[in-house]
């Protein structure tokens, strides 16, 4: 079983997510390459409590990962997305 096979981020907690990510394309400046499996390798991170530098490449390089994730974390993103998702038992 490999990594694709263990992704939970549905099609509804993303289009819930959506409208809080930076980098989309109808936003100015640059555009995040795919943020569906940025999400998804921060919830792999969360998960599994591994070290960045064991991010599967399926994620992207572990390295431009994380320097996304202190982006967002800065700008307050994840606290946007962490309060629109606390209400969803699942996830």
């Amino acid at each position: 079983m490999g990594v694709m096979d263990r992704l939970v981020l549905s099609d509804a907690a993303l289009g819930r997510m959506a409208p809080l990510i930076i980098g989309r394309p109808d936003q100015k400046g640059s555009t995040g390459r795919d943020n569906r499996m940025f999400v998804e390798g921060m919830l792999w991170i969360v998960r599994t409590g591994s070290p960045w530098r064991d991010l599967p490449e399926a994620f992207g390089d572990w390295n431009s990962v994380f320097r996304r994730f202190s982006r967002w974390s800065r700008k307050g993103v994840w606290c946007r997305i962490f309060e629109a998702m606390s209400e969803d038992p699942d996830f």
